[in-house]
């Protein structure tokens, strides 16, 4: 009985070896393909023809209005909110809120053919905390929390991130800073087509506040409040008396 197995098992070896082993010979008939569609898939491959478009072109434009997913676009407008933020014209909040749309400072961080230096928006309250909740969803897993190139991405091999806090940085100007985060530097990818304009520039003004007060000298420290400095710590909280112990009743 042992033997008859074996011998029909090195038959049902040998008519395995015949049927899959020869896939090396040319033949002029379509290979046998059991899952064809895990080899033949119908998709669009980057920059190759496609005949369902009348324009042949297989890559499309987005469809007008399209923003990334999970993105969550600015707030009303509020009193004291930076313009371009919302509550703009119609025309020029739609120019403002746009991702690319113009050559201007505003857009392209170039003042002529030069990099420019400032914000072109009101640095208020809600312009800070703009900028810190995008940061922290779109810069802080690479450069950290406090911009020091220590984010969660180094710990698994990207050692190719660079502080923020180093001092070229905090000299480089506003506009190549911009520029950086709109079409990307060395390993980092273009943010431009996921960050809309105001949000880059909420970005940067955050990160001059984390940098600044990284590097903060007493002299950044207004006059009258310099004094407030050396006055040691008050209004500390009281400590906690210990528990009394409570007996047990007596029976």
């Amino acid at each position: 009985m042992l033997r008859a197995f074996f011998v029909i098992f090195v038959l049902c070896m040998i008519a395995m070896v015949a049927v899959l082993g020869f896939r090396g010979q040319k033949s002029t008939q379509p290979p046998s393909e059991i899952f064809p569609d895990m080899v033949r898939q119908p998709k669009v491959r980057a920059q190759a023809p496609l005949d369902f478009f009348a324009d042949g072109r297989g890559p499309r434009l987005p469809v007008a209005g399209t923003v990334p997913v999970g993105y969550e676009m600015p707030k009303a407008k509020t009193e004291g909110s930076p313009p371009g933020m919302t509550g703009d014209a119609p025309e020029e909040a739609h120019m403002r809120l746009a991702f690319s749309a113009g050559t201007d400072y505003f857009n392209t961080g170039k003042m002529g053919d030069q990099w420019g230096t400032g914000i072109p928006l009101p640095v208020t309250r809600e312009l800070m905390e703009r900028g810190q909740q995008r940061f922290n969803i779109t810069c802080a897993m690479c450069h950290g929390a406090a911009a020091a190139g220590n984010g969660i991405t180094k710990q698994y091999g990207l050692a190719t991130v660079v502080s923020l806090q180093d001092d070229r940085i905090r000299k480089m100007s506003d506009g190549e800073i911009f520029n950086t985060i709109t079409n990307g530097k060395n390993t980092m990818m273009a943010y431009g087509p996921n960050i809309i304009v105001p949000d880059r520039w909420a970005i940067i003004a955050y990160l001059r506040a984390l940098q600044r007060c990284q590097n903060a000298a007493i002299a950044d420290v207004p006059p009258e409040l310099q004094g407030d400095l050396d006055k040691p710590a008050e209004n500390k909280p009281p400590e906690a008396k210990p528990a009394a112990k409570q007996e047990a009743p007596k029976k």
